[in-house]
């Protein structure tokens, strides 16, 4: 008899979006295992707990069940992958979700990636490929830092959201997408685009829904049970017993400003897990990373800007003409400034590299005629050098061989 596999679990789907209508909100939003594209801990789970996430998950559920492009903002490790997935899961699309990281591929792979190819259409292009638009065709397309995308693909984005088609790189036909874009940025696309970074119709193109993703700081109900999540998680790839919080961790767990957000919660619960005894984690248990509040950095301005008469604030006296050279150097004109250090750096590579043009500009990553413009602007090209009876100054002196008597 064949084997067959086992039906299709009822929460993947419409029964379980009837059920969760008539459960609390107050759950932790969990994916499968998509195959081989296994997700880690951290994009598995996120809890719903504290009331703004409460009301966050309510939104998104409503820009799920629509059709429009939708454009997640929010700092690193908040989740905006998870989100995405959720979009996709409750919007009944039967198509695959397809997660691309636009900073990942540099500027001259990221066109073929995304739209794909034809068969000779760039130096190693020996067939035809599929691109990311086309593999999520049915379902949803997620990039991820859609800040970094250049902007002459801009362009090319914007064209394919517009007329819902695509053209493969080195081809002329069009193929037809049925495709919901998700965006996430950890940047202000607006400030981008004032910058002129960012293009403003693709801006707006994209932010027909937008969700903003709340620090993990800006929700502290959603972080003891993070942090028990991940402990359950952990202590079975560990093979840890039950493991407990103290009184002490959970209070230093909530007085952390999470820079990292649910990445780093993650990452401390994990190290944790490795170090703590007898079951029971204590704050001693959790590396933090090293944080400079805002208030240590003005009390540290403040302290530059009136500096104290004891001898630890004073330089060493071994770098004092350091100091003052540099402090000469600075107290220059701009212009004047610019000029004496961009003199400084060509002369010193060109006697590093013994007046060799060609060696000078592999070095300073010039091109040889940006070196010769350098070197005349200087008066460095063809400058007499001092000599010795042996050779050049430059040049190691050779020792004279010892008489023999």
């Amino acid at each position: 008899m064949r084997w067959r596999p086992p039906p299709r679990p009822l929460w993947l789907g419409p029964c379980r979006r009837r059920i969760d209508r008539t459960l609390p909100v107050n759950h932790l939003l969990t994916f499968p295992d998509p195959g081989a594209m296994a997700l880690s801990i951290r994009a598995k789970a996120l809890l719903f707990h504290d009331p703004r996430s409460v009301a966050l998950l309510r939104h998104v559920e409503r820009v799920a069940r629509s059709e429009a492009t939708v454009l997640v903002v929010g700092e690193t490790g908040t989740g905006k992958e998870l989100i995405a997935r959720h979009i996709h899961a409750q919007s009944g699309r039967s198509g695959p979700f397809v997660a691309v990281n636009c900073g990942a591929f540099s500027e001259s792979l990221i066109d073929a990636e995304l739209f794909g190819h034809e068969s000779g259409a760039f130096t190693g292009a020996s067939g035809a490929r599929a691109g990311w638009f086309e593999a999520a065709n049915g379902g949803t397309l997620f990039l991820d830092e859609i800040g970094d995308l250049p902007l002459a693909l801009q362009v090319k984005l914007l064209r394919v959201l517009q007329e819902r088609q695509v053209v493969r790189l080195g081809s002329r036909r069009p193929i037809p997408l049925d495709v919901r874009l998700v965006a996430a940025t950890n940047v202000d696309l607006q400030a981008a685009v004032e910058a002129q970074r960012f293009r403003a119709d693709l801006y707006y193109r994209l932010s027909v829904a937008t969700i903003e993703l709340p620090p993990l700081r800006e929700r502290p109900g959603d972080i003891l049970p993070l942090a028990r999540h991940f402990i359950d998680l952990y202590r079975h790839k560990l093979g840890l017993e039950a493991v407990t919080l103290a009184p002490d961790a959970e209070a230093a767990l909530l007085a952390y400003g999470w820079p990292g957000n649910i990445r780093e919660l993650e990452n401390v619960i994990h190290y944790a897990l490795i170090v703590c005894r007898h079951g029971v984690l204590r704050a001693a248990d959790f590396r933090f990373a090293p944080v400079r509040s805002p208030l240590a950095d003005a009390t540290h301005a403040t302290a530059a800007s009136h500096p104290a008469a004891d001898a630890e604030t004073e330089e060493p006296a071994a770098l004092a003409p350091f100091v003052a050279a540099l402090d000469a150097l600075l107290a220059a004109p701009p212009p004047a400034l610019f000029q004496e250090l961009e003199a400084a750096i060509v002369r010193r590579a060109f006697r590093l590299c013994r007046d060799n043009q060609v060696q000078t500009a592999r070095l300073l990553g010039i091109t040889r005629n940006t070196l010769r413009t350098l070197l005349k602007r200087h008066g460095l090209l063809n400058a007499p050098r001092p000599r010795t009876p042996y050779g050049l100054a430059t040049a190691e002196p050779r020792k004279q061989p010892a008489l023999s008597h």
